[in-house]
């Protein structure tokens, strides 16, 4: 025992006479030293009670809870956590069956980061006072008041909520990334959507005091968020699809080819069905109060018109295109016609709901397209049916508002200030708005996310191995496969071996250290 301490203590003090290894040790012990600093800043900034060394303040009268607005919220608010479900499965079932545990994998590991990033700082820098740019209150929701706002919905009943569409854009952002992106980027991109560029850019339209719901002469409006939630995990999906390129084996049209076959159109198909399920609590449940009792049922009813009109023309202008009823086109048709009228919802009557949705239906496809002309890999249509038909429906709001409607509150519905569109005799005010919170949002979104995509891409690892991705993500990231006892086809038009990859396409990735091509 005591020569191998001995000779562990001269390798130690062999290893300190090298300057590198001091310089290093110093620069870990001054790491550790300023990490520690900062968490002892936290906890006693937005931990310990505030009164610990001054004299206890008089006890303000708790705001008053209203007990069916908080019930209404949460039916909501657990209505839109289950389009998680949805969401994996339009996703693994449009996708191979080589990348279907890890979709999964992905959907639940992006809702634990949401959930944790969120809780600590997400929600202070989107709904909390600070400045029109950024919530500087309100950490790990410390120092807040047992109710937000004025809804009468207790704060961490909101927070449910507020969670809820957080994951959403979380969820949506992975779309276009299927089939080829790393775990480990998952994760770290994650975190920059769900604790950074979702909450803050989120905070300028749905912050009390953000700049553009504070936007003069007229306010930018997004009832449930057409550009909140889906335009932005849109755009982000778009950034992501734009810094991984295409899989391996992907051919566009332009080129001869044609998109690769979805594996599992049945769970697909059910996802999606899932989702608009999961929209009643998602678009209904942002009245926040269930005594707007006009109001929900209208939301409800504008949200299911919009579906059916988007889905139907989607339908009919697949069989225009190609002379087939296509499956797939058609629910992304509906599910664009759900994202487009998430934003004008309350402020709608049904004819302009029925209108917007058909618009939808056309946009999405022309999305599609013109994403297959630029020779971008999108295999679910994420960019489409959030981003692009995100937009459209937030610039409809400024076209169909019906002049009738003001906002919900707490106790019913204030028609004191009533949003009037173009086509009823509002003018462009409200276009006009609604033009500078779309543009500014995506535009802002594009750059904050392209800029984290090629950091992760640089800094660590965006996109997997080149034979990892041959031999499917599922295996080479997972371990597992999610049909072990059936016998896989090999028609997914993915290379079977490096061999099959063009030479100029070896190098999308990094070399695994786990496995070395031979």
């Amino acid at each position: 025992m005591y020569s191998g301490a001995t000779g562990l203590w001269d390798r130690i003090r062999e290893s300190w006479r090298d300057p590198m290894v001091r310089r290093n040790a110093g620069y870990l012990m001054a790491g550790k030293m300023i990490g520690l600093g900062l968490v002892l800043l936290l906890i006693s900034k937005w931990y310990l009670p505030a009164t610990a060394y001054a004299d206890a303040a008089p006890a303000l009268p708790p705001p008053q809870v209203n007990a069916i607005n908080t019930v209404w919220t949460l039916v909501a608010a657990y209505l839109v956590f289950c389009m998680q479900v949805g969401f994996v499965m339009l996703e693994s079932g449009f996708a191979r069956s080589r990348e279907t545990v890890n979709i999964l994998v992905e959907g639940i590991a992006d809702t634990c980061i949401c959930g944790v990033t969120f809780w600590l700082w997400g929600f202070a820098f989107m709904f909390c006072p600070g400045t029109p740019w950024i919530g500087t209150t309100g950490f790990m929701l410390h120092g807040l008041a047992p109710t937000y706002g004025t809804t009468g919905v207790p704060l961490l009943a909101y927070w449910v909520f507020q969670y809820a569409f957080a994951d959403t854009c979380s969820t949506v952002t992975s779309g276009a990334m299927i089939g080829r992106c790393d775990f480990i980027g998952d994760l770290l991109y994650s975190v920059g959507v769900t604790g950074f560029i979702y909450p803050i850019i989120g905070h300028w339209a749905w912050g009390p005091d953000g700049w553009l719901a504070n936007l003069n002469p007229v306010n930018f409006h997004d009832f449930a968020g057409s550009t909140v939630v889906h335009t932005i995990g849109g755009t982000i999906s778009l950034a992501g699809a734009i810094a991984l390129g295409p899989r391996l084996g992907r051919v566009f049209t332009r080129d001869g080819g044609e998109p690769m076959k979805p594996h599992d159109l049945i769970i697909g198909a059910t996802g999606g069905l899932i989702l608009w399920f999961g929209w009643y609590g998602f678009n209904p449940g942002s009245t926040l109060s269930a005594m707007d009792a006009q109001g929900i049922g209208r939301v409800s009813f504008n949200t299911t018109i919009a579906a059916c009109s988007a889905g139907l023309t989607s339908l009919f202008y697949s069989y225009y295109k190609a002379g087939k009823w296509d499956l797939a086109l058609t629910v992304n048709g509906f599910l664009a016609g759900l994202v487009a009228i998430t934003c004008p919802c309350y402020w709608v009557d049904p004819e302009g709901a029925f209108l917007l949705g058909i618009g939808a239906g056309i946009v999405v496809v022309w999305g599609i397209d013109l994403l297959e002309y630029l020779r971008i890999d999108d295999p679910i249509g994420a960019v489409p049916v959030h981003m692009i038909a995100g937009i459209w429906g937030t610039l409809s709001l400024g076209l169909f508002a019906a002049g009738k409607y003001g906002a919900p509150t707490a106790t019913g519905a204030d028609t004191s200030s009533v949003v009037t569109g173009l086509f009823y005799g509002g003018g462009m005010g409200v276009l006009k708005a609604q033009m500078i919170g779309s543009f500014s949002i995506t535009i802002a979104t594009f750059v904050a996310s392209m800029a984290l995509m090629y950091a992760v891409k640089y800094g660590f690892r965006l996109r997997i191995p080149t034979e990892g991705e041959i031999e499917g993500l599922d295996l080479s990231e997972h371990g597992f496969p999610a049909y072990p006892e059936y016998v896989v086809t090999g028609d997914d038009g993915c290379p079977k071996s490096i061999d099959d990859v063009p030479v100029g396409r070896r190098t999308l990735a990094r070399p695994s250290k786990a496995r070395k091509v031979a």
